[in-house]
This record gives structure tokens, C-alpha cells and sequence, in this order.
């Protein structure tokens, strides 16, 4: 065992020696987790909303300031006609009208019915969707108050939906969505990455030699090489929880214990992964290229990051179920947003925990005794 720490702490002089891979180890998973947290958004902000009706009309004066009042939404404009909202769109000056019909508020109290269209602008569909969402949001609370009826979309009246409730973002905050993918790609590119140039520096070095003849055996001198990218992992697993609790106000509903156990097992599955490109690569740059390039994009697109894989083809879900990052996300979404236990990830859990077996078993089996 003298050996195999000694190895474990040469590893350790490889890494603090080498200032650019401390620069990519333990600054860039802080960087990432800032950008990724505040540059990708779905939410919408400072939405121009254009009032079309009579504004004198009390009713209609109390939605619109009701929608001015909300975080995302302006009034930006205020009008009687709706011959003026093309012409608006096209300018670029709204992004939605809200148009309330003649003498709105007696109709309402009349006639207990009284219609409202939202029409957006519709260019970007996506954006057009959540806007019409947030409007709509807020006249179905003012159905709710008045015991009305509903909304009328494109001029035929509905009956009002019940209040759309989320059970565990009722804010509808993005960061909850992207943290937990965050958390699997940047754990999986640093481990990968940072492992992979391991034992193929050995190589270009010419200390190979010296570890063949070592009395070390080939498992401890993998381990001993992914031990100390496995503490700079958790390191960066501290970091990235903390600034996604204290910077993104991301709560973590279910136990630490078990996010931590979980967080282990897939370190684990990276930092194998990133050893078998080391030893089947014959250069750094090699492994660099396949562990960085060759892992980011599948990583990103595969593992439900951005898309989501129940929408992919079926040939393509079946790609996804390779992707290790998949399986870590589903259960760091479900312990960190949902609050379960063991119980409702054991299928997720034991996928991973099978791929980590494999990895390291094939780099061992793989990892050539003599040169």
C-alpha cells in the first residue's frame, strides 16, 4: 500500500503542478455554473404588452395594471383600436396585445360574460407560447376573482381552465431545470477529461516504463490515478451546490446524503470512462479531442439537458440510454426537485452503477502490462 499512495501523491504534484489543469479542474466548473445559470433562460423578461380597449373602463384599467404589476410584463402602450397592433409587431415596439371588447366592465356585471383576446406577436413561437402564458395567467386570476367564465382566444369564449398549479417549481424558475443538468456536464467533462490525459502523459513521458516495473498492480495504478480526480470532483460538487443554493436560489428538497451518494457513483463512472480514453489513446491531444469534443456534444444533446429524450425517436432514445450524464440528471432532478428516496431511483441508480463496473473493468482488462 506504500506504493500505491505514493503513486496517489505523485498524481497530486502532476495536477497542482500544472497551473492550466487547476485553471480547468476547480475555476471553470464555477465559471460554468454562472453562466449556464444565468445565460440560459427560458423565462421572459421586460415582455411590452400593448392595452387595446377603453382605458377609462375600470375594469379594464385594473387588469392592465394588474399585468403591469407582474415582474415579466410591461404596458408599454395603451389604445382603442385594433387596426394598430400590425403595425406595432411590425415596428418591433410590443411583443403582445391584450384587447378587451366595448363597455367590458357592464357587460360584465350584466351580462356576467365579456370577452378578451390575447394576439401575439408569433415570430418566435417559443417566445410567443410563454407570453401568452404569463397574460393568460393573470386574466384567468381575475376570472377566478370575479367567478368568471373564462377567456376568449382568437374570439370564441371558453370556459376558464382550472388554476394551472406546479407542484414542485410553482414559479416556473428555469435554474431548476438547468442546475441538475449542469451539475451531470460538467462533472462528466472535468472527470473525463482530466483522466483522460492521465495515464497517456505516462506514455509521452516516458514514465510508463517505471510504473510497468512498479510491484503496483494495473487496478491500483488506475485507481491511484483517478483517486485524486475524484477528491478535486468533490470539491467541485461543494462548489457547484453552493452557488446553485446561494447564487440561484435552488432549493434541495431531498437528502444531501443521498445526492452525494449518488454524485459519487457517477464521478466514478466519468473518471473510468476517462480512463479508458487514456489508455486506448495514443497522444494528449488524442485524448483531449475524444474526452472533450467527442463527449460534449452527445453529453449535451442525449441526456435531456436541453431536449428532452421522451421527444427524441425511439432510435435516438436508445443512444440517450448510453449517456451516462442521462441517468444522473434524472436522479438529481428527482432528489434535489422532488424530494424522493432511494426507492424511486433504483432503476436510474443501478443503470449507472452497472456502467461504472464495466468502464473500470474494461480499462483494467485493457491495460497493457508491457510496452
Amino acid at each position: 500500500m506504500k506504493e500505491f499512495f505514493k503513486f496517489v501523491q505523485k498524481e497530486f504534484l502532476h495536477i497542482f503542478r500544472d497551473k492550466r489543469t487547476i485553471l480547468i479542474v476547480l475555476v471553470m466548473p464555477v465559471v460554468q455554473i454562472i453562466l449556464f445559470g444565468f445565460a440560459i433562460s427560458t423565462d421572459i423578461n421586460n415582455v411590452r404588452v400593448d392595452i387595446v380597449g377603453d382605458i377609462r373602463d375600470n375594469k379594464v384599467r385594473e387588469i392592465a395594471e394588474r399585468i403591469d404589476n407582474n415582474k415579466y410584463l410591461d404596458v408599454v402602450s395603451e389604445y382603442e383600436f385594433v387596426t394598430m397592433i400590425n403595425d406595432r409587431f411590425r415596428r418591433g415596439k410590443s411583443d403582445v396585445a391584450v384587447c378587451f371588447e366595448q363597455d367590458f366592465s357592464k357587460k360584465l356585471e350584466k351580462e356576467n360574460s365579456a370577452s378578451v383576446r390575447i394576439i401575439g406577436d408569433g415570430s418566435d413561437p417559443n417566445s410567443a407560447q410563454v407570453i401568452a402564458n404569463y397574460v393568460m395567467g393573470i386574466i384567468n386570476d381575475e376570472n377566478l376573482e370575479l367567478g368568471q367564465g373564462g377567456i376568449d382566444r382568437g374570439g370564441e369564449m371558453e370556459k376558464m381552465m382550472p388554476p394551472v398549479k406546479y407542484q414542485y417549481n410553482p414559479m416556473m424558475k428555469s435554474s431548476y431545470n438547468f442546475v441538475p443538468g449542469v451539475m451531470g456536464l460538467i462533472l462528466m467533462l472535468i472527470c473525463s477529461m482530466m483522466t483522460a490525459i492521465s495515464i497517456v502523459r505516462e506514455k509521452e513521458t516516458g514514465a510508463m516504463e517505471l510504473l510497468l516495473v512498479s510491484p503496483v498492480k494495473p487496478i491500483w495504478i488506475i485507481i491511484s490515478k483517478a483517486l485524486p480526480y475524484m477528491v478535486l470532483s468533490a470539491v467541485n460538487l461543494v462548489t457547484i451546490f453552493l452557488f446553485s443554493h446561494y447564487v440561484l436560489n435552488v432549493l434541495v428538497r431531498g437528502s444531501l446524503s443521498l445526492i452525494a451518494f449518488v454524485s459519487f457513483i457517477f464521478i466514478l463512472t466519468s473518471l473510468a470512462l476517462g480512463l479508458l480514453i487514456s489508455i486506448m489513446a495514443s497522444t494528449q491531444r488524442v485524448a483531449l479531442l475524444i474526452s472533450g469534443m467527442g463527449m460534449m456534444m452527445p453529453t449535451m444533446i442525449f441526456s435531456g439537458i436541453i431536449f428532452p429524450c421522451e421527444s427524441m425517436p425511439v432510435v435516438l432514445q436508445y443512444v440517450s440510454d448510453i449517456i451516462p450524464a442521462k441517468w444522473y440528471i434524472i436522479m438529481i432532478k428527482k432528489i434535489m426537485i422532488e424530494g424522493v428516496g432511494i426507492a424511486y431511483i433504483l432503476k436510474e441508480l443501478s443503470i449507472l452503477s452497472l456502467m461504472a463496473f464495466i468502464l473500470l473493468f474494461t480499462s483494467v482488462k485493457l491495460f497493457k502490462t508491457r510496452l
